[in-house]
């Protein structure tokens, strides 16, 4: 089975984490971290960063490892290496997604999610993090469970 291996952007602002929604292929219309592929000699924060520059033309703060996630789709195996991440500035343009929006933990499951990244949702919807911004926002998404 073909392999891929990306990295995944968790955004945060004050209590919402932006998720973006896939505008083509086999998984047209459903949900997802931003991020992709990583390049050969590339570790995973480089990856990231260069991707959600691609993606929505904007700077991240890549702050700390969440998880890995190993999914097998029908045609392939992912491995996603997922972390937290801020925004250095305010910027943001959807170069290849369809829509955004930022949501907060309890509208987390409002979206239909890459199966991929369910995990990762019940995965924040289940813990409390600590959270800041560069404009001196500091706060918690904390857990219900």
């Amino acid at each position: 089975m073909k392999q891929i291996e990306v990295v995944a952007a968790i955004i945060r602002k004050e209590d919402k984490i932006f998720a973006t929604q896939r505008g083509y292929g086999e998984w047209k219309d459903w949900w997802e971290f931003p991020g992709g592929k990583m390049e050969a000699g590339e570790t995973p924060e480089e990856a990231l960063v260069r991707e959600i520059r691609e993606e929505l033309s904007a700077e991240i703060c890549v702050d700390e490892f969440l998880c890995t996630v190993e999914y097998d789709y029908p045609k392939f195996h992912l491995t996603m290496h997922c972390f937290l991440c801020t925004l250095i500035g305010e910027a943001l343009h959807l170069n290849e997604h369809e829509a955004a929006k930022w949501l907060a933990k309890e509208e987390l499951d409002s979206v239909k999610w890459l199966p991929a990244d369910v995990n990762v949702v019940e995965m924040l919807i289940n813990k409390t993090f600590i959270i800041s911004d560069n404009n001196g926002y500091k706060g918690t998404i904390e857990s219900d469970g």
